[in-house]
């Protein structure tokens, strides 16, 4: 494969539902962002050699591959892009970073406090080489999320007094919902906790500008035994919902709740920040707009009022449609590649780091030793 000195060769690693998000991402985001350099999707890796071809051909890849390892060593590679489940992510990264590839790994980024601090660490040792690395927390690029967080940013709620998250789904309520590997702790590090509460968390972070520093919390599993494809009895070793309190770094506590059992709720990825001057609320399930309360008008005239992020002031939404024409949950994975491509362009830091990813980390790890010992534990 013949490659001009403005392109960026990518592999993907994964090729289930998260590849299939990717795939859309990097054939989108060089058609609607100008970007420095122009990515090319050179290959496409799964275990099973026939469907990484079948889904190679679908999405867009100009070849396939069941052997990551091959892939990690061609000289014509320059990204690599992780999308396997969490077992794996420390190897495909730190082989990848040591080959001189830059990466971006899905979240959470590990499945242990020991696995993100290596690939922390071996992020770190490749960016002194121009090698980086991202973390894939999508939704901090959905435009009103990013709106919010400049908002945060410019003082416009004040001091913040508290926060509320919660991350709700609906997919595993019938107790008959099949085995999956989500399910089996060695492959998935936690269930609902790590799954969707590490976006729970990277929301917090970054729309506050604040770490969490301690937490006390409870998992539990409210199904703890299902049936895999062949119907055979298989125990749940993960957890099916969680609740924690959390310090921020500034004091600021946080209340947290993730589900993957709340019957009627689809995707819904809920933050609100409330401060002295004012509030923020928003809500995945109505991706398009943001909540915000200014407690500096007159009495007579303040409540939440609904902004519509469709604009081309509004963050990434110039590159799209019309003003007033909606975006859709894959959109924030062409704001990744794109914001991904700039920082390699530019050889800067880009961000979620594999630090950030590694803090992350360390909040769900402190989540699930609360739970155990009943007390509060450290996330630093």
């Amino acid at each position: 494969m013949t490659s001009s000195p403005s392109s960026l060769r990518v592999a993907l690693i994964g090729n289930g539902f998260m590849g299939a998000a990717h795939s859309q991402a990097w054939r989108v985001a060089p058609r609607f962002f100008d970007l420095p350099l122009e990515p090319e999707m050179s290959v496409l890796v799964g275990r099973d050699a026939g469907r990484a071809e079948i889904a190679a051909g679908r999405w867009g890849w100009a070849a396939s591959s069941d052997d990551w390892r091959s892939v990690i060593a061609r000289d014509d590679i320059d990204v690599v892009d992780i999308v396997t489940p969490g077992d794996s992510h420390a190897e495909i990264a730190c082989a990848a970073l040591a080959a001189g590839k830059h990466v971006i790994c899905e979240k959470p980024l590990a499945n242990t406090v020991d696995e993100a601090r290596a690939m922390a660490d071996a992020a770190r040792a490749a960016a002194a080489d121009g090698i980086l690395a991202m973390v894939g927390f999508t939704y901090r690029r959905v435009p009103a999320v990013t709106l919010a967080r400049d908002l945060v940013a410019e003082g416009r709620v004040g001091t913040i007094r508290q926060i509320t998250v919660s991350y709700h789904q609906d997919w595993l309520v019938d107790p008959e919902s099949p085995f999956t590997w989500r399910m089996d702790k060695s492959l998935a590090g936690s269930g609902a906790l790590g799954d969707i509460g590490a976006h729970a968390i990277d929301l917090a972070q970054f729309v506050t500008g604040h770490d969490i520093s301690s937490v006390s919390g409870i998992i539990e599993t409210l199904v703890p035994e299902r049936r895999d494809a062949h119907g055979r009895a298989a125990v749940v070793t993960v957890d099916d919902r969680a609740l924690f309190t959390g310090r921020l770094d500034n004091g600021v506590l946080g209340s947290f709740e993730v589900s993957r059992m709340s019957t009627g709720r689809k995707n819904s990825l809920r933050i609100e920040v409330a401060g002295s001057l004012g509030a923020i609320a928003f809500d995945l399930e109505d991706l398009n707009s943001l909540q915000f309360y200014d407690a500096t008008i007159d009495a007579s005239r303040r409540g939440f009022s609904k902004i519509i992020v469709t604009e081309p002031e509004h963050p990434y939404i110039e590159a799209w449609w019309p003003a007033g024409h909606m975006l859709g949950y894959e959109h924030g994975f062409s704001h990744q590649v794109s914001d991904f491509v700039h920082a390699i362009a530019a050889g800067e830091q880009p961000r979620p780091s594999f630090d950030d990813g590694l803090q992350v980390q360390r909040v769900l790890d402190a989540v699930e030793r609360s739970s155990h010992a009943g007390s509060v534990w450290s996330a630093v």
